[in-house]
């Protein structure tokens, strides 16, 4: 317990010590983790949102809530014989409220409250060419029975190239903020043992481990790192709600997507991970020059 104890006043001391510094790479570390973890969020709901459209379907034709059987046994019928058509997909009130309660499942007070019977029956279409998309959706949102048809048309493939491209860059920024933060880690952790080379010096002569020695400083970058990832972690959270409320009276294509808070806490976790493991990767390079390794 008293080596706990010591090196738990070691690791507050050396983070007062240099407390500029500290500060530096907890707002490094949080800066670039989050746009990081941002960026994965993104990439999430374009994900869940164009997720039937990377299959070939280009359409998906929803019926009224209270459309008769007649009406969708007959558009189903049209579908199956139109020679524009390549496959479609039928999707009943029990799959609809399967999918509902996937894509709501961090909303148990909404999926409760909702019954099968609430939802609409839909087609998902594949069209023989690209081309026949925006004339099946005009033939099609004027049959009876049909409430709205949504299309991919090239929108989908704009953003998921837009979407890319945009990764790439935020990785690529976020990679370098990391490198930075790696960088501020290494210089605190060599100032902090620098400031005690005496101190450490001593430590050995009497028999202390590098074990003994390097735990303290190995704290102190977890701790800077895990304390910026926390902020990071945050500010995911809060750019999930505010993706979520943009989403959620949205209407057409951007009706199917979607962001959940399962999301928000898996990239969460792994920029805890990310960030505790720079901090303990800082520290350890930043004591190579005193420690024997």
């Amino acid at each position: 317990m008293s080596r706990l104890a010591y090196f738990v006043r070691e690791t507050l001391i050396s983070l007062r010590r240099n407390l500029m510094m500290t500060i530096a790479g907890i707002i490094t570390v949080a800066i670039s983790l989050f746009l990081f973890g941002g960026i994965l969020l993104v990439q999430a709901t374009v994900d869940h949102g164009t997720q039937q459209w990377k299959h070939g379907i280009e359409l998906e034709i929803f019926m009224k809530v209270d459309a008769p059987a007649s009406q969708v046994a007959d558009i189903q019928s049209q579908l199956e014989s139109d020679p524009q058509v390549k496959s479609i997909n039928y999707l009943n009130k029990d799959d609809a409220y399967a999918i509902f309660k996937k894509e709501f499942s961090d909303q148990p007070a909404l999926v409760e409250s909702t019954k099968p019977s609430d939802l609409p029956e839909s087609f998902r279409v594949a069209p023989k060419s690209a081309q026949d998309t925006q004339l099946l959706a005009d033939k099609y949102t004027s049959q009876l029975g049909v409430d709205t048809v949504i299309t991919a048309e090239q929108q989908i493939k704009r953003l998921l190239t837009a979407t890319r491209w945009i990764r790439l860059t935020f990785i690529a920024m976020a990679a370098v903020l990391l490198a930075s933060s790696l960088f501020l880690i290494v210089n605190t952790i060599r100032l902090a043992t620098f400031a005690r080379r005496r101190e450490i010096e001593v430590m050995k002569l009497v028999g202390a481990s590098n074990w003994f020695v390097r735990i303290p400083f190995m704290a102190e970058g977890f701790v800077q790192g895990a304390i910026g990832a926390g902020f990071a972690f945050g500010l995911v959270w809060a750019l999930k709600i505010i993706i979520a409320n943009l989403l959620r009276h949205q209407q057409n294509l951007l009706s199917t997507f979607r962001v959940t808070s399962a999301d928000a806490i898996g990239i969460g976790m792994l920029v805890l991970l990310i960030g505790a493991a720079i901090g303990v990767i800082g520290s350890t390079i930043g004591l190579r020059r005193f420690l024997e390794v």
